[in-house]
């Protein structure tokens, strides 16, 4: 059996992921949260044989969503991949609740897409938004509007606003089928008549 240190670049992502979001579940259900990164290396793996990039989907969310910290990310995996996991994590803004800063965390992932994202934090952002935008569709199907209230913002017409706008940014992605799967999922639930 290999040590963490010499297993090859993805697979100690993954390990580190794994662990970090250790015992962590998607919202609203008990999929193991695991699942999402997974998903998005594997859509950003259909773009690009980038291993960094890679590693950086699988570790997108846990600067985000748990302690480890940049710093920490660098320390373990280099610059490049701590640039990339910086490129995916809001600044949620301690203290403030959730919902009273959900517009505006989502307008600076927009802009930032829209005016600095380099074509590797498009992928990145790309694959994580398909998977969630794969997920809100599964679920819609099964409960309807009901899907919203698991969110900290809860008007669907908002979520639509913020991932329609996602698809904008993320536009120059045309050519790959993740963006055309991406763009038809948003117009599937948020504009198909209920």
């Amino acid at each position: 059996m290999l040590s963490a240190e010499e297993l090859p670049l993805f697979e100690r992502a993954a390990v580190f992921a794994a662990a970090a979001h250790r015992g962590m579940t998607r919202k609203g259900n008990r999929i193991p949260y695991l699942v999402h990164p997974m998903e998005a290396a594997a859509i950003v793996a259909e773009m690009t044989d980038d291993q960094e990039l890679m590693a950086a989907a699988v570790l997108h969310d846990v600067v985000e969503d748990t302690e480890v910290t940049l710093p920490e990310i660098e320390k373990y995996f280099g610059s490049r991949i701590a640039f990339y996991v910086g490129c995916e994590s809001e600044d949620k803004r301690p203290g403030l609740p959730p919902e009273s800063t959900w517009r505006l965390r989502k307008q600076e992932t927009i802009d930032f897409l829209k005016t600095r994202a380099d074509r590797g934090a498009k992928m990145l952002a790309l694959a994580d938004k398909l998977s969630n935008m794969r997920s809100v569709a599964r679920d819609t199907a099964v409960l309807g509007d009901r899907l919203w209230e698991r969110f900290h913002q809860k008007d669907k017409s908002m979520h639509g606003w913020m991932y329609r706008k996602v698809a904008e940014a993320l536009e120059e992605l045309k050519e790959f089928p993740a963006w055309r799967e991406y763009d038809w999922l948003v117009r599937k639930v948020f504009e198909e008549k209920q």
